[in-house]
């Protein structure tokens, strides 16, 4: 990361959403999933949609996964956000519809395909004490 200052929002943890920040920090994704049935819940909730059991907690996962649908915004946006660039869903290698929205970085805009395989890596965000997940090329992938 440079030195100069992230000027990007950050995330407001909640209740629900602190142990996937907290992972985010030690450049971890943590998903949460189902004790009872196995399932990944992404968003974070304290439910499972499938089995509806309450034994849900939050689980390491591989971080890879391939580019579901993206946009690239050619307009100003959030503060932070210089146009153009891109914002991508991906759906998670574990369960294909878990899928995190982020960034991509590290890829022209006019390579980024659907389907395109991807893992993640945190930006760090010292001054705000978050590390937010984005995602890149997969190493060793076209």
């Amino acid at each position: 990361m440079t030195t100069e200052q992230y000027k990007r929002p950050v995330p407001v943890p909640d209740e629900v959403s602190t142990p996937f920040w907290e992972g985010c920090k030690k450049h971890e994704l943590l998903i949460i999933r189902c004790s009872d049935c196995g399932y990944y819940i992404h968003w974070p909730k304290q439910r499972c949609p499938q089995c509806w059991s309450t034994n849900v907690a939050p689980a390491k996962v591989s971080g890879r996964g391939t580019v579901y649908s993206y946009t690239i915004y050619q307009v100003e946006g959030p503060p932070g956000f210089k146009p153009p660039y891109s914002v991508v869903l991906v759906s998670l290698e574990e369960q294909e519809d878990v899928r995190i929205c982020s960034n991509l970085e590290d890829c022209p805009l006019d390579q980024i395909k659907i389907g395109m395989p991807v893992e993640v890596f945190f930006r760090d965000v010292p001054e705000e004490d978050v590390s937010i997940p984005l995602f890149r090329p997969r190493k060793g992938t076209k």
